[in-house]
């Protein structure tokens, strides 16, 4: 054959190929597509579990840092129900205190019931344990309870004038709050 009938069979070519190659051409080009489609829904998911975790890790740090917060608490409060239970024991102390009394075996039994409270107010002094000041401080809703008001020209506008009954913190935390009588 010449070269030119050579030429002329390779440019003509069988219609069933040309079929056969354009459908092989579809099919990978479905693959890729294919392939593409299933490479992005690999990328969707992966982004997905990655926030999922970062969530998970923000979620467990805020939890480990409450209940660090919580066992602080716990640790410095930890007497806070002792201690309102024995805030009356001590304003009955302050007013057993209050009597006057005669003979010399009684005021020898009211000086070791001095001894008494004041070892019991420091111990709860120790643990952490503060009366409130109320007597001519400045009124404090936070830590005083207005009972009673007065109009007397020796105080200030809204200072505390007397203490009806002791009030108490724990560290920073108000037991109970001071009983007063305010000027107005």
């Amino acid at each position: 054959m010449s070269k030119d009938n050579q030429q002329e069979q390779e440019i003509i070519t069988d219609p069933e190929e040309t079929a056969k190659e354009e459908e092989m051409e579809q099919e990978v080009l479905e693959e890729e597509q294919a392939e593409d489609e299933e490479l992005e829904k690999l990328k969707q998911d992966y982004e997905e579990l990655n926030n999922r975790l970062i969530r998970l890790q923000a979620d467990y740090d805020n939890f480990r840092r409450r209940t660090m917060k919580e066992r602080e608490a716990d640790r410095k409060y930890k007497s806070q129900d002792l201690v309102t239970e024995l805030v009356p024991v001590l304003d009955n102390f302050d007013r057993a205190l209050k009597v006057e009394v005669e003979g010399e075996a009684a005021k020898g039994f009211v000086d070791g019931m001095k001894m008494v409270y004041q070892q019991f107010k420091a111990a709860l002094e120790k643990e952490g344990v503060e009366e409130i000041k109320a007597e001519g401080e400045q009124f404090d809703p936070h830590l005083h309870q207005a009972v009673m008001q007065a109009n007397e020209e020796d105080y200030d506008s809204n200072v505390v004038i007397e203490e009806m009954q002791k009030g108490y913190k724990l560290k920073d935390r108000v037991i109970r709050p001071a009983m007063v009588k305010v000027n107005q």
